[in-house]
Formats: structure tokens, C-alpha cells, sequence
């Protein structure tokens, strides 16, 4: 009985244990059986009984067919094994017992054993099934004995249901695939005899390229001669050796590659001999992440920094040698003491108020403080503290970088009364530069300078009150774009220019097209200059005005509100080829005027046009409430400016009220012709009789009959004379058409004439003489 299917090396391995048992049992059946036969050869009543009495005690099922294959003899082992009644069996093919499908083979298999009629001992190499009644199979094991009788020839066959040894094989087969590293079980000369599918992954070869090949196929060549050795070495102890036992083992792939391998090793004895099994691990990224971590621990142990590690309640765990060197403490006093011990006693809770956010999950970031060394002297330190966490995401500890900024604050501080100093400095010499602007009688006026709280400070704004005689006074205001002492040079140089131009009594245009020479010979590169200038002409209630791309000033009117000056607003100073446009405005008396620098109201992310509305309603707010001009000054300025130490430009803020109207003026037309000058003296004598004001009249009288005189000789007509009287002084203004401005000379002693403007000179309080759009006017003033 012969029904079976292709085996495989493996499948011999694993029914080693099998063949064992069965060996035994199969030989002796064997020797019975051909013992009985020749017994009952002899004496056949007998030795048929002791025959059927060996054939039941047997343990396995026993079925004796001829040479046809028909069932001749069967125990009571086959009847309980296959579910047939003996009756059932006897004289029947022995196909009866065997799968369908192995039915056609079988015959041919029982043709050529017939042939040889060798022993087979239980197990020989064959995958066979049985077929019981019910239709199911069940695995077996079958030796066969040749049995040579006056017949003709018998065979005996032992059969085993092997179900069990089979479920049990396939339970260990399992267990072996489904282990998680790599199983490879050789014999005790190193042949491979089994393999799981982890090997063929990991070692990138099938599983027919392993079985029955030198273990070392997977070893690096360079190890052959030792791995030899390990495993005669081996196979004489036979201990099991756990994963990692201390050893650095590498395995090969097929590809040629290395790689780092753990492996366990462990005996099994086998009827066939001692196999052993290895667990092979692949370490790859375990090593490497070694490697990182030596590689980390050599850069904190050589870093510069002070490191330490802590646990959530303050013990300190890890101590580099930086912290050593900060703190003076070694690694085996510092560690598992609480780090409280660095904090001098008025910041011991500090250290509770880190520990508790670092609980929370939070990172503190360059945290500056002061802490103590082993010898009590204080540091400055800059620390930063990170929590550590479990695996599963559980703060459990804390790290911290710190680091010595001792040397850092001394420097800090020595800059900061350096930087203190430089900025009194260039504080001072921009105050210099900017000036005093004078109190002029009649004009109320107040300022504010506020020099930017960011960089250097100083900066390029700068302003003037002029006054430019009878009653007229010239205001500026300007900008010098940047910071620095580049910039406040700059407005030294041009405050001092703008102003003495001004004293030339110059139109404002004509004043803007000068300064606009003067910055391009100061030969500043990319430099721009915002500057406005405006005149009052207070007998008149009007200002001329220019502008050199400066801001609007703004008017106050009692009971009118605030609103802009309009005027053309020209290029900066310093762009070069501009013909500078003024105009005139009318201005009532006791308006305020207000210049201001974009330092006031240009901010990051507005828009300046709003700002200056801003600035406006704040002026409207101020004036409802107080007209003092101080007041209204520190209302604008805590208005736009709430954060006084938050802005980076210097801002410049003005305010001038206009005089009054005089309390009383005249003016008159006059010939250039010698008729004028009695006319004009009279003229000055009738106001001032009328005025109360007769004190004045013969000096009045005496200074317009030479001013007249020479008005009518050296100028063009129409003249016009023009008194206004204050409450502290007369002024007396002569108006002609000739651009030619008149210069005080000395007179020779036969000379008839030169000696007007001296005696002008030497009895007036002030005089002057300023050009204007149709000529000229001569002008002075006496004191009433």
C-alpha cells in the first residue's frame, strides 16, 4: 500500500522524530512476522494461531495483501483505523484504502516493489494518506515487509495514522513563520535544513537557494574560519545563547551588503542528531541610533555650555563637564541634589515656577537670570529648559542648556552708559545746532522736540522764529530725511544758512531756491531736505508761504475750527533744477498757526493723511478746552504720541499765535517827485498827532524826509508810506519800484549827499531793507 505525494527536504527534517519512533516498531513486526512464517511452515495448525495472535498484539494497523494487491490478512487495529469490518476488507484491492488520486500510481509503486521486495522501514521518505469508510483522509507512515510463502509472495504492511506528529508539525511550522526575526535551523555539520520566510527578507535569498547549503552562505567571508570553530566549539556545550550575548556578528546578503545581526542560539536533539536553531535579528538601525547617541553624548559632554538634566521635581540626573567648570560642583555632588541649589535664596521661587511650566509641556527659551556657584559668587546666565517625555508622550523630566552671560552683561552695560553718553552728546550738539529761537514781542509761541527714543536719538529736524523787522516775522521749519550726526550736521549747516538769508528780508520762494544750492554743495549724497518757510505780514493779516515737499501746516481759527494752509507743495531740497512756487493766504489775527515734522505723524502700517486728520481734531480738541499754547502743546503731543519711549524718528512739533491787529495804521500813495517828501512829513505828523503818539513825531518826521528824499532821487513811483502803531512801537515802511536795495556809505566831507541811511542808522530802534515782487521797502522802527 503505497499512496503518496512529493517531499521536500524540509518535510524529511521535520518527520525525523517520527522515523524514530517508527524504526523500532517496523523492524520488530518485521522479524515476527518472518519468524511466524517459518514456524507455520513447521507446525501450521500452531504457529497460524501464534501468527494471528502476534498480528492483533501489534500496534499498528497490519494489512497482508498478495502480489495482486488483494487484502488477505487484517488485526483489529485496521478495522478501528479505517471503520471497515474485517469481512469488508478481506479479499479486496488494497486501492480500497487509499485516496482516489493516488490510485493509478499506486498500482505501479506495488508492480516495482514486487520486484525488488525490499524492507521499507516506517517513514521512508513518502508523503502517504490513507482513506477510511466515512470518505476522509488522514496522513500515514507505512513500513512493508516482503513475505515469502508456498502462495506466492505476501506483503505485510504496518500502518500508522500520523495525524497528530502531523497537526503538530504544523503547528511548529507556523510558530516558525510567524516568528518575527529570522529562523535558521542547521545540522550539527552547519547544513542548512530549514529557513522561515523571515530569512528569505532578510537575507534576500528563496528558500531552495538556503536548504542543504553551508550556513555559512550568510556569514562574510572574513568570519568563515572563526564561525567554523564557534560551531564545533558549539555543538561540544550546547547551552542556549540569548540575543546580544556580547558578541558583534554580521550577516551577508545575497547582493554582497553587510549588516549588523544579533543572534540567539538554541539545541535541539533529534533522532537524526543535534540541530540548532538561530534567531537572527537584524540591528541596523539600532546600532545606528547608537552611533547617534554616542555621537550626541561626545558633543554635550564637549559642549561649551552647561547641560543638565532634571527630574519634574528638581533632582538633578545628568551633570556635563561645562556645568562642572560654571558651577565649580562635580558630576557626583551636583547629581540627585535639587537644582535649587544654583538659585541665591530671594530666586528659590524662580526654580518652582520653571519646574511647574515645564510640567505643562513648555519650553523656556533663553530665560536670563542669576545663579551661584559652589564657592557662593553670582552669574549671570542665560538659560533654556526643554520638558523630556515617556514614549507615550508623558513629561517626565527636563533638560537645560545654560550658559555664561556674565561677560556679556558687563559689555552691555558699559555700552548702554557708552551709548548714553554718545547720545547726551549728540543730543547736546543737535540742541546747539537746532538753537534758541528768540521770544518776539507780540508773537506767542511754543514748541516741542522730542528726539527718537530708538537708535541714535538725534536726528535731522530742526525750526526758527526770524524776526524780520516792522512787525513781520519769518517762521521755518525742516527735515533732514535719516538719522544720526550725518543728519544733524546737515540741519546745523542749513538752519544757520536758512536763517541768515531770511535776515536778508528774501521772498520765501527766493529763500528756498538759496537753500536748495546750499545742499547740493554740502555734496551729501541721496540727501533730501524737507523744509517750509511762511512770512507774516501782520498790518496786512496774510502769510506768503513756500513749501519744499514738507507737510501742511495747519491753521486754528477762534470759533473757525482747523484746517490746512494751502499753498503748492514743491520738490525736496536737494533734487536740484526746481523753480520753487510761494502764495499768499490771508490769516486773521490771534489764529495759530502749527508746523510740524512727519517724525509727529507718519507711523508704520497708517496712512498719513489720516494721521494728519488725527493731529487736526486733536488741535480742535485742545483749543476747545484751553488757548494757551502750552497746554494745547502737550495735548497734541499725548494725543499722537501714547507710548512717549515707543518712536523711532525725532518729532518736532510749533505752535505761533499771530499778533493782534495794530491799533492803528495808515498808508498813502505818493510821486517819485520832490513834492512827496513835505507831503510824506506832514502826512506822518497829522497820524501821529491823531495817535496820541507826538513823542515820536520829530524823529518820524526827520527819518521818512530821508527816506523819501532818496526814494524820489535813486527809485521809481509810486511810493507808498505806510505807519502802523503797536502798543510798544511805530513802524514806518516805504514802498518803491526799484529792485535796487539801498546800502548805508560813508560820505566825503564835500559830498552832498550819503549820509541818509546813517542817520537812520543812528536814530531808528531797527531799520531795514527788503526786496519784494514789484521793488523794494525801506522800513524802521521806533519805540513808543
Amino acid at each position: 500500500m503505497i499512496a503518496s505525494a512529493s517531499s521536500d527536504g524540509a518535510g524529511t527534517t521535520e518527520r525525523s522524530n517520527a522515523r524514530r519512533d517508527a524504526a523500532p516498531a517496523a523492524t520488530a513486526a518485521t522479524a515476527a512476522t518472518a519468524a511466524t512464517a517459518a514456524t507455520a511452515a513447521d507446525q501450521p495448525g500452531t504457529a497460524e494461531d501464534r501468527f494471528r495472535s502476534l498480528l492483533e498484539a501489534a500496534p499498528d494497523a497490519m494489512v497482508i495483501v498478495d502480489d495482486t494487491g488483494v487484502i488477505k490478512l487484517v488485526n483489529a487495529q485496521t478495522e478501528a483505523l479505517f471503520g471497515y469490518p474485517r469481512d469488508q476488507l478481506l479479499g479486496h484491492p488494497v486501492e480500497m484504502l487509499i485516496p482516489g488520486r493516488f490510485r493509478a500510481q499506486h498500482a505501479a509503486h506495488r508492480d516495482g516493489y514486487a520486484a525488488t521486495r525490499q524492507v521499507r522501514p516506517m517513514g521512508a521518505g513518502h508523503e502517504l494518506h490513507g482513506l477510511r469508510r466515512d470518505g476522509s483522509e488522514f496522513p500515514v507512515e507505512i513500513s512493508l515487509s516482503p513475505l515469502e510463502t508456498p502462495d506466492g509472495l505476501l506483503v505485510s504492511a504496518a500502518v500508522r495514522d500520523v495525524s497528530e506528529r502531523k497537526a503538530a508539525e504544523e503547528r511548529f511550522r507556523g510558530l516558525l513563520e510567524s516568528a518575527p526575526d529570522a529562523m535558521v535551523i542547521v545540522d550539527d555539520t552547519g547544513i542548512i535544513k530549514l529557513v522561515n520566510a523571515q530569512t528569505e527578507v532578510l537575507f534576500g535569498y528563496r528558500r531552495d537557494e538556503l536548504l542543504e547549503h553551508p550556513v555559512e552562505l550568510l556569514i562574510p567571508y572574513r568570519f568563515h574560519a572563526h564561525h567554523t570553530q564557534h560551531r564545533n566549539g558549539y555543538a561540544a556545550t550546547r547551552q542556549v545563547r540569548p540575543m546580544g550575548a556580547g558578541l558583534e556578528l554580521h550577516g551577508l546578503r545575497k547582493d554582497g551588503s553587510e549588516f549588523p545581526v544579533e543572534i540567539s542560539l538554541s539545541p535541539l536533539e533529534t533522532a537524526d542528531g543535534l540541530l540548532v536553531s538561530a534567531a537572527v535579528r537584524d540591528v541596523s538601525e539600532r546600532k545606528a541610533a547608537e552611533a547617534r547617541i554616542n555621537e550626541l553624548a561626545a558633543l554635550v559632554e564637549s559642549s561649551q555650555d552647561a547641560i543638565l538634566a532634571k527630574t519634574l521635581d528638581g533632582r538633578i540626573t545628568y551633570w556635563n563637564v561645562a556645568a562642572q567648570q560654571l558651577y565649580g560642583y562635580s558630576a557626583e555632588e551636583a547629581i540627585g541634589r535639587h537644582v535649587s541649589m544654583l538659585a541665591p535664596p530671594e530666586r528659590k521661587d524662580e526654580i518652582i515656577l520653571l519646574l511647574e511650566r515645564l510640567r505643562k509641556g513648555e519650553k523656556i527659551e533663553h530665560f536670563e537670570t542669576l545663579r551661584l556657584t559652589s564657592t557662593g559668587a553670582a552669574l549671570d546666565v542665560d538659560v533654556t529648559l526643554w520638558p523630556t517625555y515617556s514614549p507615550d508622550r508623558r513629561v517626565i523630566g527636563a533638560c537645560a542648556i545654560i550658559r555664561d552671560i556674565s561677560d556679556r552683561k558687563r559689555a552691555e552695560a558699559e555700552l548702554t552708559a557708552l551709548y548714553e553718553q554718545q547720545k547726551h552728546i549728540a543730543l547736546t550738539l543737535q540742541r546747539s545746532l537746532m538753537g534758541t529761537p528768540p521770544a518776539i514781542p507780540g508773537l506767542e509761541a511754543a514748541s516741542r522736540y522730542r528726539p527718537a527714543t530708538q537708535g541714535p536719538g538725534v536726528g535731522g529736524d530742526w525750526f526758527d522764529l526770524i524776526p524780520l523787522g516792522a512787525g513781520r516775522v519769518g517762521i521755518l521749519i525742516g527735515d533732514v530725511m535719516g538719522r544720526g550726526l550725518e543728519a544733524a550736521s546737515v540741519m546745523g549747516q542749513l538752519r544757520s544758512a536758512a536763517h541768515a538769508l531770511a535776515k536778508t528780508g528774501m521772498q520765501p520762494r527766493q529763500l528756498m531756491q538759496a537753500l536748495d544750492a546750499v545742499v547740493a554743495d554740502l555734496d551729501v549724497p541721496d540727501q533730501l531736505v524737507t523744509c517750509y518757510y511762511l512770512v507774516i505780514a501782520p498790518d496786512s493779516g496774510s502769510v506768503t508761504v513756500c513749501s519744499a515737499g514738507h507737510l501742511p501746516a495747519l491753521v486754528a481759527t477762534p470759533g473757525d475750527g482747523v484746517h490746512r494752509l494751502v499753498a503748492p507743495v514743491n520738490a525736496p531740497l536737494g533734487v536740484g533744477d526746481i523753480l520753487y512756487q510761494q502764495a499768499d493766504a490771508a490769516i486773521p489775527p490771534g489764529a495759530t498757526l502749527v508746523l510740524y515734522t512727519d517724525g509727529l505723524v507718519e507711523t508704520p502700517g497708517s496712512d498719513i493723511e489720516d494721521e494728519i486728520d488725527k493731529l487736526s481734531t486733536a488741535l480742535a480738541d485742545a483749543f476747545t478746552r484751553t488757548r494757551r499754547l502750552e497746554a494745547t502743546a502737550d495735548h497734541v503731543l499725548a494725543a499722537l504720541l501714547p507710548d512717549p519711549e515707543g518712536h523711532d524718528d525725532d518729532v518736532t512739533l510749533l505752535l505761533a499765535q499771530l499778533p493782534a491787529a495794530p491799533l492803528a495804521a495808515a498808508t498813502v500813495k505818493l510821486p517819485a517827485e520832490a513834492s512827496s517828501v513835505p507831503a510824506g512829513r506832514s502826512f506822518v505828523v497829522d497820524n501821529l498827532t491823531a495817535w496820541d503818539c507826538a513823542s515820536a513825531a520829530d524823529d518820524a518826521r526827520l527819518l521818512v524826509s530821508e527816506i523819501l528824499t532818496n526814494a524820489v532821487q535813486h527809485a521809481e513811483g509810486p511810493l507808498v508810506l505806510r505807519l502802523r502803531r503797536t502798543t510798544t512801537e511805530l513802524a514806518i515802511e516805504i514802498s518803491d519800484l526799484s529792485p535796487h536795495l539801498s546800502q548805508p556809505r560813508l560820505a566825503a566831507q564835500d559830498d552832498e549827499s550819503g549820509r541818509g541811511l546813517i542817520l537812520v542808522d543812528a536814530v531808528a530802534d531797527s531799520w531795514g531793507v527788503r526786496p519784494d515782487e514789484r521793488g523794494k521797502t525801506t522800513w524802521f522802527t521806533l519805540r513808543l
